[in-house]
């Protein structure tokens, strides 16, 4: 008769394996609370009292069964190097496209808010931007928690909250009147709405992708064109005829309908990490991470000044009507398409993310200069193409390059999530800064552009840095 292993030996197991079956871990707490009763009943001096201290672990062993529910379980397969194709894969990019839609779609369409809210609620920009800007800084440092917990194996119970969030946040921006509820319902809520969803989506699919990871963050990543085309659209067509109210509230519908999918489908694909610090502070002690975190945090400084005030921009210094200027912010998001997938797809043929990403910085910055000289509608036109195509360049090789600085895939998301809480700082004071250089200029728009082509010229320095701390000077695919 085989004889049964200890509760002990299991757990050793287990521990070996880097691995934390819920079933094994629910019959060993089980097994400790019976212990632990029987133990203590009968024993002299054992009291009522004490014996009823012995049900906490059942209490425990009860939230081990609940935790267990929404988290990925371990299958005991080899999984093997990420497939790198096939229907399962390509799916999952498609999806995250969706994710990329609900979330930075919305951000790359603040331009529209930013222009309606100054107009209506009679706020100066720098006020207005706090708005956008605290819905970015979430988005970027939630990352840090919602890509440990996917790491921990939580990835659905991540996404679902997020997204019952951000539809929730959205239904509410529709009822708001006043500032302080727009910043709220807007700013605070779907911010961490979209941060419970962004990097635990990224993080996913950098595990099925080894040598196409490239083209498939791309594919991911042009979702924020892809809504900054529709929502801005759809607030153009809807805000004259319907009002603010049922325009939000058809956002939210459409929200719903594209998320509910990817809540069914999406799949994490590797096992729980169950072990591991929240913040893996050693990561910083490696130069080429941390100066890679340093450089985005420059490029993102700069980098959402354009997307946010190239409307006010149009309609003030140009003068162009408001139609016109929701325009000019879709062209800047539309270009974006091929500014995401043609950079990724030669990243993973010849050159690799980050060789591609220092001129995409370089670009960017030398068009955010070359913006203070623009005094024309087909200026402004010529403007809002090259920014959008290489500012889009930046936002798709950024993570692509950020994977490539962790080899272990497992310890991905929580890498990926401090820095996106790196980054996320200055996504916060970028705009908010850029307004009140427009407020301190009397309503030009000279400061601010200096301010933005500095920030990003300053980042590409960086990433200069970073790359030679990596592989050093010479021609290498990195």
């Amino acid at each position: 008769m085989a004889q049964e292993k200890p509760a002990s030996m299991v757990e050793d197991k287990d521990l070996e394996c880097g691995t934390e079956p819920a079933t094994t871990t629910v019959d060993a707490e089980l097994r400790r609370a019976s212990s632990d009763e029987e133990s203590t009943i009968g024993e002299p001096g054992a009291n009522n009292e004490y014996n009823d201290l012995t049900t906490v672990p059942t209490n425990t062993s009860a939230i081990a069964r609940t935790l267990t529910v929404v988290r990925t379980r371990e299958s005991g397969k080899d999984l093997g190097p990420p497939p790198d194709g096939g229907f399962q894969a390509w799916s999952q990019v498609a999806l995250a496209h969706l994710i990329i839609f609900n979330t930075w779609g919305y951000i790359n369409s603040f331009g529209v808010f930013q222009t309606y809210y100054t107009q209506t609620l009679n706020h100066p920009p720098s006020d207005i931007s706090w708005v956008g800007s605290i819905q970015i800084f979430l988005l970027f440092f939630i990352g840090t928690f919602s890509g440990r917990a996917t790491d921990a194996g939580y990835f659905k119970f991540t996404l679902a909250m997020g997204v019952l969030l951000e539809v929730f946040s959205i239904f509410m921006t529709s009822l708001c009147t006043k500032y302080w509820q727009l910043f709220l319902a807007q700013g605070v809520a779907q911010g961490i709405g979209c941060g419970l969803m962004f990097c635990p989506t990224l993080a996913l699919i950098s595990t099925y992708f080894a040598k196409r990871r490239g083209i498939a963050l791309g594919l991911a990543a042009s979702g924020s064109a892809t809504g900054g085309l529709v929502f801005p659209a759809v607030i153009m067509r809807l805000l004259p005829r319907v009002g603010y109210g049922w325009t939000m509230r058809t956002l939210g519908f459409i929200t719903l309908a594209t998320l509910i999918p990817c809540l069914v489908f999406l799949k994490q694909r590797l096992p729980p990490r169950t072990t591991g610090p929240l913040v893996e502070w050693a990561a910083f002690t490696e130069l080429p991470y941390a100066l890679f975190a340093m450089g985005m945090f420059m490029n993102f400084w700069g980098l959402y000044v354009g997307f946010f005030y190239i409307g006010s921009f149009s309609r003030n210094i140009i003068g162009v009507s408001d139609t016109t200027s929701i325009d000019l912010l879709m062209v800047m998001n539309g270009v974006g398409i091929a500014g995401r997938l043609i950079p990724n797809l030669a990243a993973d043929k010849w050159t690799g993310p980050f060789n591609l990403l220092l001129p995409f910085s370089f670009a960017t910055g030398v068009v955010a200069y070359c913006w203070a000289g623009v005094s024309s509608l087909s200026g402004l036109w010529a403007f809002a193409v090259f920014y959008g195509l290489f500012a889009a360049g930046i936002q798709s090789l950024f993570p692509a390059t950020l994977s490539t600085l962790t080899t272990d895939l497992k310890k991905i998301g929580v890498r990926m999530g401090m820095v996106l809480s790196v980054v996320a700082i200055a996504a916060l004071i970028g705009s908010p800064i850029a307004g009140a250089l427009v407020e301190r200029d009397n309503g030009q728009y000279l400061f601010a552009q200096m301010f933005m082509g500095s920030a990003i010229f300053g980042g590409f320095l960086t990433l200069v840095g970073a790359r030679v701390a990596k592989v050093g000077t010479g021609l290498v695919r990195v």
